[in-house]
């Protein structure tokens, strides 16, 4: 992590999908390299919070171990990360809330650092050569009133809703491996991060 001290923030790692690619496994609690997923994220923010929520929508008793909240979507149907963003922003403890999805076990501290240095009271969100990814974001829990109105409109998607607001940016090259979503047995097979 940087030197120089930021702001608390809350920590929402989303682990409440249905986990269609791995067969319906919770995602969360598959292994890599001989551990769960979420045990790689949880090691990684672990330092920088007093406030870990896990976003998940089972198995609670065994994510209980790597958090300090846990929360669950407000509809039975795994409506998407939304929902969990929803949810964590309700109830996390800071005005900054960092979230992070709990299959991509390479993020680093260089990046959990830029995210929180460029976001001060602005959302920030990750883009990845010309694509967006909004499940790498740092979410004023002040926002939660603009999710919850795009929610009630209809709207599932957290990209859609958060590219309309005064955004800062914290760009990476196309095929950054810290964002790589090991959510298939294929993926999974791979290596472990490095520092």
């Amino acid at each position: 992590m940087s030197d120089k001290p930021v702001p608390p923030c809350s920590v929402l790692l989303l682990a409440g999908g249905r986990g269609q690619r791995l067969g319906g496994r919770d995602k969360g609690l598959v292994e890599w390299q001989g551990r769960p997923l979420i045990a790689w994220l949880h090691d990684r923010v672990r330092p920088i919070t007093d406030d870990l929520i896990i976003s998940c929508n089972r198995n609670e008793e065994r994510y209980a171990a790597w958090a300090d909240q846990l929360v669950r979507d407000d509809s039975p149907d795994f409506a998407g990360p939304l929902a969990g963003i929803r949810a964590g922003l309700a109830v996390a403890r800071h005005e900054r809330v960092l979230v992070l999805p709990c299959d991509a076990p390479r993020v680093d501290d260089a990046l959990i650092s830029a995210l929180l240095d460029a976001s001060g009271d602005r959302p920030v969100m990750v883009r990845q050569g010309k694509f967006w990814e909004p499940l790498f974001c740092v979410l004023p829990r002040a926002l939660l009133p603009v999710l919850d109105a795009g929610w009630q409109a209809g709207e599932r998607s957290p990209q859609r809703i958060l590219r309309q607001l005064d955004l800062a940016v914290v760009d990476c090259a196309e095929g950054d491996p810290r964002l790589a979503n090991l959510n298939t047995p294929e993926l999974l097979g791979d290596t472990p991060p490095k520092d």
